[in-house]
């Protein structure tokens, strides 16, 4: 694992725009949603770039110390909206917040990028987007949850107290229960989040007619 690069990029054409920020599920790596990108059909749109970070390798406390890609280790797969490992989290918003700098500096500004994750990639979506000091284009959560509402609501932004989020899941996940989506999606809107919630008979997955209704909710924040 240790021999990847530490982010890959694809742009749908010359002179991205738009940018999206998608982080994958534990034990997963950068390469695991870089199939999505075609599956959006997005050529005829305003030209992305999808920027796929890779996590860093850590021990997993729930997985028996099991050395793997993490976005924050996973203290108890029991309760798992409680027990959080806090400062991973806060390590892996620094580096969400440096890759939307990154994008910032090669002249994407931060209201046209969007962060999105799938499963723990879903949680970091979350916190990083809700706390990020700048207003940005929308959130993309795939089969998330809220690690900790506690920890975001100390630092919640009031530049992202109505942004759009695409959230969905799947009802027969086994490995993150829908019901952690819906609480994550009743948390963004009694905030004031603009959230958009879809279910799919599907277990902890993506399915194509998930990725329909997000090249329509995406399209349309690209044309707007």
């Amino acid at each position: 694992m240790s021999d990847q690069p530490s982010v890959i990029e694809i742009e749908t054409a010359p002179n991205p725009e738009f940018a999206v920020i998608l982080m994958h599920g534990l034990g997963a790596d950068a390469n695991d949603f870089v199939p999505l990108v075609p599956e959006l059909r997005l050529a005829d749109a305003r030209a992305m770039r999808f920027v796929f970070p890779n996590a860093p390798e850590i021990a997993v406390t729930a997985n028996n110390g099991y050395v793997m890609r993490a976005w924050y280790d996973i203290l108890s797969f029991e309760g798992i909206n409680r027990r959080v490992d806090e400062a991973g989290i806060e390590q892996s918003v620094e580096r969400v917040r440096a890759l939307v700098a990154e994008q910032n500096a090669r002249g994407i500004p931060t209201e046209r990028i969007f962060i999105a994750g799938f499963s723990q990639g879903g949680a970091m979506t979350y916190h990083a987007g809700l706390t990020h000091p700048e207003r940005l284009a929308g959130l993309i959560v795939l089969s998330g949850y809220i690690p900790s509402e506690g920890l975001i609501g100390e630092s919640l932004s009031e530049a992202n107290r109505s942004i759009p989020i695409f959230a969905a899941h799947g009802s027969f996940d086994d490995v993150l229960n829908v019901s952690l989506g819906e609480q994550a999606c009743e948390f963004a809107r009694e905030k004031g989040c603009n959230v958009e919630w879809h279910t799919y008979p599907m277990p902890h997955s993506v399915c194509m007619e998930e990725v329909e209704a997000l090249r329509q909710w995406l399209g349309a924040r690209l044309a707007a």
